[in-house]
């Protein structure tokens, strides 16, 4: 095993700091007592309860979360049906045009895509709110499942699925009761990134919005343009909180996870034994 050396440790330091500092400076901050976010005036919590008041704040984060979980749920069905197309569909016609079409908007700059959406939905007369935010982050998100899925699907092993259609299952059936669930932690996966773009978007959202349905980075955006608040620092803290216990969750739920399947590897090489 190799040593850390001072270098290492130095640039690992350095490196954690430079992301770190800046959320531990924001938490401190949102326990501020004074309005002056760079003045301290004492600890207190009453920025959060000024922020569970705000009905701004409050309407946009539903907005977000509805709009995150419809359009993940749509993209999450279309991307996934597009990966099963690109690797089992073997050779057709257009299928470059159309793999060229999955992988397009993980390049395009996102003022273009917005840009184009807007002028598509201006075109067909679908006034802007709610479900053109929808239909925007479904579009660029099912990208990001098609390649999560298309990678799993490639390394499927196809012959459980050939048995399963020998026993007499129509495709249908072999899909639904063999590939799905074993491609479920890769849908899933896709599922769970698309929902995080989709709450994290700013610039897309900000094309296709109407005044009515305003996502939660706006909100934010447009509060922090006349200044930063104490609610947006106690914003802030609570995302930063969310994401920390899920990502934690995670991990242990990983760990768990690859614990039992090793348990399950020693029993049975002890049986066989």
């Amino acid at each position: 095993m190799r040593r850390l050396t001072w270098f290492n440790a130095t640039s690992l330091t350095l490196g954690f700091a430079f992301l770190y500092i800046p959320m531990i400076i924001v938490i401190i901050y949102s326990f501020n007592e004074s309005r002056l976010v760079t003045v301290w005036g004492g600890f207190s919590t009453k920025w959060y309860g000024e922020l569970f008041q705000n009905e701004a704040f409050l309407d946009a984060a539903l907005v977000t979360f509805q709009v995150g979980l419809i359009s993940s749920l749509i993209a999450t069905v279309l991307g996934t049906m597009g990966a099963y197309v690109l690797v089992r569909g073997g050779r057709f016609f257009g299928r470059t045009l159309f793999s060229g079409m999955i992988y397009a908007p993980l390049v395009m700059p996102e003022v273009i895509t917005g840009l184009s959406l807007l002028l598509l939905f201006i075109s067909i007369g679908l006034d802007r709110g709610m479900t053109t935010i929808v239909l925007a982050h479904a579009t660029f998100s099912m990208c990001y499942v098609s390649v999560v899925v298309s990678s799993r699907l490639v390394s499927f092993d196809r012959s459980v699925e050939e048995a399963a259609l020998d026993l007499g299952c129509t495709p249908f059936d072999a899909f639904r009761s063999v590939t799905l669930p074993i491609i479920a932690p890769a849908v899933i996966s896709g599922w769970l990134l698309a929902l995080t773009l989709s709450l994290d978007d700013l610039v897309i959202a900000s094309f296709v919005a109407g005044p009515s349905s305003t996502t939660l980075p706006i909100k934010v955006f447009s509060s922090v343009r006349l200044g930063v608040s104490p609610e947006i620092n106690a914003l802030s803290t609570i995302l930063i909180g969310i994401v920390t216990i899920g990502t934690v969750a995670a991990s242990l739920t990983t760990k768990r996870a690859a614990l039992r399947r090793k348990r399950e590897q020693q029993m049975a090489e002890q049986a066989s034994g």
